[in-house]
Formats: structure tokens, C-alpha cells, sequence
């Protein structure tokens, strides 16, 4: 198959792993980049020879299929609407956006265009994350119950960009909520219901020894900035297929113990990997085992049955661009990540009601990575 030619708007932290991890595929070649500080996306060009130009240079390469938008979330639904309306296909980083009727409208001029949109997380289509969906299917828990995803921790308080992650846009739920919710939704199908309590711990956060570029001309080192985001976010996720899944995402806690996701079948338990990796563990518990291993009934690991366990950020892209060959659905589509960004903002919604927020969005579960694949390769 020819490569699918890719380009990159947004040359920021995250870029690096992109451009990376892009050349391990062999049905997209990343041909051009672009941001809007001209001198990130020449510092890529130099490292990685692809040639910087502006965002509208880029979109009018008539060659380009898709284009991969790795803006800041609050420009991520505008830089795909440019991309779409320029003819062409576009995957964002997470989140889909940060306003669901914007979000929507990306939807909308996707379809009315013939065109595709995708979004990160790929992270569910990692070794860890495939090989627990997998037991899933196989009926290894019987059927799903219930379960907990749990993502709490200090936060990135001290970062050179720390105020980024406590501003609108971020938090703990935007920011970190897209791995836990696209995993859930992986496994589990798609979600009816939220109902939810936010708080916010601290007004105020204190930046370390380090400012980044973004805020040096209005932080100095130590200085307090505000946080504008709820930061501890608790609630009940109720999903189309029974299972009911509580979930903490949280930038107000020194240190937790707990497993990032669990699920709780009729016939056993799982233990579900770090969604933001692509690696295990996977831990099984059936319900016969604590008879036979009466003594010692505890977890075991199960062997990863899939590829890509070292990070493959880049996955969706090539994904989307095997699709766009042969007609398929791509995985990290813009139906999955719409309805985990209406997950997430109900939440805040649910805690502001004080009342259970019924879904409007829904998706199908994105089709499982056939197994035997070679690195590199994303069908048979």
C-alpha cells in the first residue's frame, strides 16, 4: 500500500513522540509540520527532515491525507475544522475539544465533507489495553458488573507549565480522563448515564524552580498562579451494557494505592493496565480460583497476547490511514471521542445540577487489533 502522507500542525512537547513513533509504521510518512512560534516546527524540520512551513501551507498540499493537530485543547476543534474544511482528514490529540457543540460541529463538517476525524487516545489499541478487552470478550469475568478508575495523584503542580493543567481546558479530567474513559468505553461499550460531585481543593498552586517559555513573562519561579478547574472529580458511570463503574480523577491527592482500572465480572475480577501506557500488567481472578488456590487466592498476570506494548503514539493516524484504503471504520474515530468528552464534561455538569445527567452521544466499540501482527502493521 502507498504511504499516506501525514502532516503535523502543533510542534510542542508532545510532537517529538509523534514524529518518533510515526516511522514505525509503514502506511504513513509524516511530509511536513507547522506552529504557530515558526521556531518549533524549524527545530523539527532539523531533527527530523521534515520541512516547516505555515498552518496554511500545510493544509494546501494537495498529497496531504491527514492532518495530525497536536494544538493546545482549546484550539484543537477550530485547527480541525481548518483541516477539514481544506479537504482534509484530521486526528487530534485529546481532548476532542473542550465545548461540546464545538466539538459537534467537528462531527457535523466531517460528515457533510466525506471526510475523517479521530482523536487520541490510541493508547486502547496497546498491547495491556487489547489483550484486557480481549478477556473481556472471552467471557474470562463472565459478565461485567461493575468495577473502579481511579487517577489521582498531587498533579503536575510544580511543572514548568503547571498552569496550563489547572486552567480551562485541563484539570484531571480533561487532561488525564481521555485514557480512563476511551478504555472503559473500549471494553465496556458505550455510557447511558453520570451522575457526579466535583470540588476543588486548592485556589491556588506554586510553580517550581522551572517556568516554561508559554508563561516566563508572567511567572516567575515559586510565584502562585490560580487554579480555574474543578481538581477532584468523583462519580457513577452507568453503561448501556448494566455495568456501573466509579471513577475518581484527582490533582488533590500526596499518594493513593489503588489499581488504575478495575472490572468486577460474575465469575471474576481484571485488572486493567495503565490506560496512558501501552504496556501491562493485565491481572486475572476467576471465581473458581479461590477454591482450588484456597490458601492463596490472588491475582494472576496474563501473558499480552498483542504488539505494541513500547509507545506507539501514532497507532490512530495509521489507522485511520489504513482505512482510509480499504474503507473500513478507523478505532480512534471521532464518535468514540465525542461521547468520552460528553463522559468527562458531565461530571461537572452532574455536580452543578446535582442531579444524574443522561447522555445524549453514544458509539459503537471500536473493533479489536486482529492478533498475530507484525510491528508496523495494523490489519492482516
Amino acid at each position: 500500500m502507498d504511504k499516506v502522507k501525514c502532516g503535523i500542525i502543533g510542534c510542542g512537547m508532545i510532537s517529538d513522540t509523534y514524529f518518533k513513533a510515526a516511522k514505525r509504521f509503514r502506511n504513513i510518512e509524516i511530509i511536513a509540520c507547522s506552529d504557530i512560534i515558526p521556531e518549533r516546527s524549524k527545530a523539527k524540520e532539523e531533527l527530523y527532515g521534515v520541512k516547516a512551513m505555515t498552518n496554511e501551507e500545510l493544509l494546501a498540499i494537495p498529497e496531504l491525507e491527514i492532518v495530525i493537530n497536536l494544538t493546545p485543547p482549546r484550539v484543537h476543534s477550530e485547527i480541525d475544522m481548518a483541516a477539514l474544511n481544506a479537504g482534509k482528514n484530521v486526528h487530534s490529540e485529546k481532548p476532542f475539544g473542550v465545548d461540546a457543540e464545538d466539538a459537534q460541529k467537528v462531527i457535523d463538517l466531517a460528515k457533510a465533507k466525506g471526510l475523517r476525524v479521530g482523536c487520541a487516545p490510541d493508547t486502547f489499541l496497546g498491547g495491556g489495553q487489547q489483550t484486557a478487552r480481549k478477556l473481556i470478550d472471552d467471557g474470562w469475568i463472565g459478565k461485567p458488573l461493575s468495577g473502579t478508575a481511579i487517577v489521582a495523584s498531587r498533579g503536575p503542580e510544580k511543572w514548568g507549565q503547571a498552569p496550563f493543567f489547572y486552567d480551562y481546558g485541563a484539570g484531571p479530567m480533561l487532561d488525564l480522563g481521555p485514557y480512563y474513559m476511551t478504555s472503559l468505553v473500549n471494553m465496556l461499550g458505550p455510557a447511558k448515564y453520570v451522575t457526579a460531585v466535583t470540588t476543588k481543593g486548592f485556589e491556588y498552586r506554586t510553580l517550581g524552580a522551572e517556568v516554561s517559555e508559554t508563561y516566563k513573562d508572567q511567572y516567575k519561579p515559586f510565584d502562585r498562579y490560580p487554579v480555574t478547574v474543578t481538581t477532584h472529580l468523583t462519580g457513577i458511570i452507568e453503561f448501556a451494557c448494566g455495568a456501573v463503574i466509579t471513577v475518581i480523577s484527582s490533582f488533590d491527592v500526596y499518594k493513593q494505592g489503588h489499581a488504575p482500572i478495575e472490572i468486577y465480572g460474575s465469575e471474576g475480577s481484571l485488572q486493567v493496565p495503565d490506560p496512558n501506557t501501552f504496556d501491562g500488567p493485565v491481572k486475572l481472578f476467576r471465581r473458581e480460583w479461590g477454591y482450588i488456590y484456597e490458601h492463596n487466592p490472588d491475582w494472576k498476570e496474563v501473558p499480552l497476547v498483542y504488539g505494541y506494548t513500547t509507545n506507539s503514539r501514532s497507532i490512530g493516524a495509521s489507522d485511520m490511514a489504513m482505512a482510509l484504503r480499504t474503507g473500513r471504520k478507523h478505532r480512534a474515530n471521532g464518535e468514540l471521542a465525542n461521547h468520552v468528552l460528553e463522559i468527562m464534561l458531565a461530571f461537572d455538569k452532574s455536580s452543578k445540577l446535582g442531579a444524574k445527567v443522561e447522555l445524549k452521544t453514544t458509539c459503537e466499540r471500536p473493533a479489536p487489533l486482529p492478533l498475530g501482527l507484525e510491528d508496523g502493521e495494523i490489519d492482516e
